[in-house]
């Protein structure tokens, strides 16, 4: 019977199972060696290890074994090299890809805090902007003196009318108590 496009297979067991790697074990390893490369330490231990196997292959000095000789342009040099870069490569790129993850995800936490900073200061704009509607209904401290200083001035007002007409109604014996009670003879 032909097998189904539709239905997925169905599970085969191993007689030898795969290894579990840990993607995150694997790529700390790689970042932590991709950042060795990238020192001036390795720079210079790579510079002391081509150094010394140029020295020791070269025809200078004592007689000594030779494993990679000067005249077949130190062809293990150049396979040794090609095989460290050949490995540095991966690991490079590998570092470069968790870098670029972790920079999306910072990223996105940068928007979000953005937008929850831009809400935020929305909401205190609003705030203000309530806050300077209730102030402009609310008594300022100039406003209550101009209304004191013109109570004031009306009430010493009042009372100067108050003295005038006080004045007016009496008459010149009212105005001494003592000659208005006294008997006539």
């Amino acid at each position: 019977m032909p097998e189904r496009l539709d239905t997925p297979r169905s599970t085969r067991r191993v007689l030898i199972r795969r290894p579990q790697i840990d993607e995150d074990a694997s790529g700390k390893i790689s970042e932590s060696i991709a950042r060795f490369l990238g020192t001036p330490r390795f720079i210079i231990w790579l510079t002391i290890f081509c150094v010394a196997w140029i020295l020791w292959n070269v025809d200078i000095g004592p007689d000594r074994p030779q494993f990679d000789s000067a005249a077949r342009g130190f062809t293990a040099l150049t396979l040794v090299l090609s095989l460290q870069a050949s490995y540095a490569a991966p690991l490079i790129l590998l570092a470069q890809n968790r870098q670029t993850d972790r920079d999306r995800v910072q990223a996105e936490q940068d928007r979000q805090r953005s937008e929850r900073n831009l809400a935020d200061t929305e909401f205190l704009a609003r705030e203000m902007a309530a806050l300077r509607i209730a102030l402009s209904e609310v008594a300022t401290r100039d406003f209550i003196r101009s209304e004191l200083r013109n109570l004031l001035e009306d009430m010493a007002a009042e009372r100067e009318d108050d003295k005038d007409d006080q004045g007016k109604d009496r008459e010149p014996s009212d105005k001494d108590p003592k000659k208005a009670r006294r008997p006539r003879t």
